[in-house]
């Protein structure tokens, strides 16, 4: 039996469209000044742990960004991977949460109660289609490294599937964990699936909380 491997998943750092509730998606939006620093912390305290065998990445600006910043501090590279791209949301890309209440009223009932067949209109992707894609993704990537440790850099959604696949949540459960900026989420991977080790780890930012404390 082959050894489990060891997950470091972590979502981006903080953008602008974060802090506006603007939904992201597949639109390329980079890091604010905050969400680089907080990808400096972030790795920073990588380089103090365990050893990092390989480091994978969205292709999208914001997560290839600070993975590029985990990678400057361990001496490795960064493996861009489409498959770890954030969901798909269509025509919601680019609005807010209450432009698309007050437009979309009937497609926003939906992606309030997480209908899993439901899709986004113009291209957007199911939970059920996003969760397929993601443990495949995942599945593919682990796989390769039997006995070490990795880091998958992503973002919000793709986490959130994670959390769910490691605890065997439902995907309409309600969601009562974080997914913070560049939160350190330790996961075990088995030809099995997922299991969890620990998640929402973000002491590292504690500097940064201070930081603006003092501002």
């Amino acid at each position: 039996m082959s050894e489990p491997t060891r997950i470091l998943a972590i979502r981006h750092g903080e953008t602008a469209w974060n802090l506006d509730t603007r939904l992201q998606g597949h639109l390329d939006i980079p890091l604010n000044a905050s969400g680089l620093r907080q990808a400096q912390l972030l790795a920073q305290a990588l380089v103090k742990g365990d050893d990092i065998d390989a480091i994978y990445a969205s292709d999208l600006v914001r997560a290839h960004a600070t993975a590029q910043e985990i990678a400057k501090a361990v001496g490795q590279t960064v493996t861009a991977h489409v498959g770890l791209r954030e969901r798909h949301f269509g025509a919601f890309q680019g609005h807010t949460y209450a432009e698309i209440e007050a437009t979309q009223a009937e497609h926003a009932w939906h992606w309030r109660k997480r209908t899993p067949e439901w899709a986004p209109p113009e291209g957007g992707e199911s939970l059920v289609a996003l969760h397929a894609r993601i443990v495949h993704t995942v599945d593919d990537l682990a796989a390769k490294h039997p006995g070490q440790q990795i880091v998958l850099v992503a973002h919000g959604g793709v986490l959130d599937i994670l959390y769910r696949a490691a605890t065997r949540l439902d995907l309409q459960a309600p969601r009562t964990w974080q997914l913070t900026n560049t939160a350190v989420n330790r996961l075990l991977w088995t030809p099995q699936g997922l299991s969890m080790v620990g998640w929402g780890d973000i002491s590292h930012l504690d500097s940064l909380a201070k930081d603006e404390s003092s501002l």
